[in-house]
């Protein structure tokens, strides 16, 4: 069976991460995804470490998009860019509000042409308000939505400087919420035959993901709880090995304490008073946390560890590195790693679909595309001779490149 977006048609104007995470994982799921980048190209291009001329970084955001460079400035280029939008299904952008307008190319200049259109605007705050034009990128939405505060709270004392995540959380997620937006306006489309903007904020989406964000919002006192189900709160214990594992959840927690106490078999402590609530767990954690190491530590069998824990209803985790997981028994099985051609004669590892469809099939991964690459492809297919497309390569109105710093070819 086909994949389940084979046959949409998709126009990306994104660069950096959360707009090519959208537009990539509608690739994934079988879409025709045709990369404009701008002549400075795009700067994920630049992201170490590079094989050859490639960013792994931009293979892992890029790999499968057919690539054309267009520089907008040029009346040509504008008209390039409307008929691909003229045609689409989807296009998903992540300027700052505005930008596309200026060259004719934003919602209101694309819906005049094509109804049926569905334009992704994401941004940090939104196409309007107050903050629209404020710069965003994950580090300063994630500072300024709470979770950098809550990152700073959870580490405390542990901390020797305040730190940034090390993820772009804001980006990835919002990515996402914009594939959700796309699979949910397709859905209207199917019933009433027309397009819509859709709007996609990363801080909204940050204060949309917090699983804590009611609590902490409520301005309540949990008399020393964990907020939400304490999973942010989960300890860190050594193995007789040397290996590290974690539990998933905090024996703070009320409920959790129970469950802790009946994996270690220590009914015991349910009536030793240091512990009878959260507070006092809290306050005397440092006495708890050594009886549950110390019972870790007389465990040199993983699965056995395993059992009990489970037996009481929690669950471990060993800390891996992400090279780790790839090598895995597990990532093998699920196809969790797929091999894509680095341009460099050789092949790099990404990660695979985090899906499995029963009856659809999904693309293989695709090679990522140098700036430009398309061009000859994508206007050919609109009709423009060779001639005409090397008359505006030669005078820079599309571009082409190979490699990630140097000169256009």
């Amino acid at each position: 069976m086909a994949a389940p977006l084979k046959g949409l048609r998709v126009v990306d104007f994104t660069r950096v991460l959360a707009g090519p995470h959208c537009s990539k994982t509608l690739r994934d799921l079988g879409a025709d995804v045709t990369k404009i980048e701008p002549p400075a190209g795009d700067v994920g291009r630049s992201g170490v470490p590079l094989v050859g001329p490639m960013s792994l970084y931009y293979v892992q955001q890029n790999a499968g998009k057919r690539n054309i460079s267009l520089d907008l400035n040029w009346p040509e280029a504008r008209k390039i860019a409307v008929d691909l939008c003229r045609d689409a299904d989807v296009i998903v952008e992540n300027f700052r509000p505005g930008t596309l307008a200026r060259y004719g190319l934003g919602y209101a200049d694309v819906v005049k042409f094509n109804t049926k259109a569905i334009y992704v605007s994401m941004s940090g705050y939104g196409q309007t308000g107050v903050w629209r034009n404020r710069p965003a990128f994950a580090p300063t939405i994630q500072a300024e939505t709470g979770l950098t505060e809550i990152l700073i709270e959870h580490y405390g004392e542990a901390l020797s400087e305040v730190r940034n995540d090390a993820c772009s959380h804001a980006d990835v997620y919002t990515g996402l919420q914009g594939v959700i937006a796309v699979l949910a306006a397709l859905e209207d489309r199917h019933k009433t035959g027309l397009g819509q903007h859709v709007d996609v904020s990363m801080a909204a989406t940050m204060l949309s993901v917090n699983e804590r964000a009611g609590a902490l919002m409520s301005g309540l006192d949990v008399d020393g709880e964990p907020y939400a189900l304490s999973a942010t709160e989960s300890p860190i214990f050594d193995l007789p090995d040397g290996r590290r594992l974690t539990i998933a959840s905090s024996p703070i927690f009320s409920p959790s304490f129970v469950s802790y106490c009946a994996m270690m078999r220590r009914t015991d402590l349910l009536s030793d008073s240091r512990y009878a609530t959260a507070t006092l767990r809290r306050a005397n954690l440092d006495s708890l946390m050594l009886e549950v190491r110390a019972w870790i530590l007389t465990f040199s069998d993983l699965d056995e560890l395993q059992a009990q824990v489970s037996e009481a209803g929690l669950a471990i985790g060993v800390l891996r590195t992400t090279q780790e997981l790839a090598e895995s028994e597990w990532a093998a099985e699920w196809g969790a790693v797929v091999d894509v051609d680095d341009r460099n004669g050789g092949t790099v590892r990404m990660p695979g679909p985090p899906w499995k469809f029963g009856r659809s099939t999904l693309p293989a991964a695709g090679i990522p595309y140098f700036q430009g690459e398309s061009n000859a492809e994508v206007l050919a297919e609109q009709g423009l001779s060779p001639a005409a497309i090397n008359d505006l390569h030669q005078r820079g109105v599309i571009r082409h490149r190979r490699t990630a710093t140097g000169s256009f070819d």
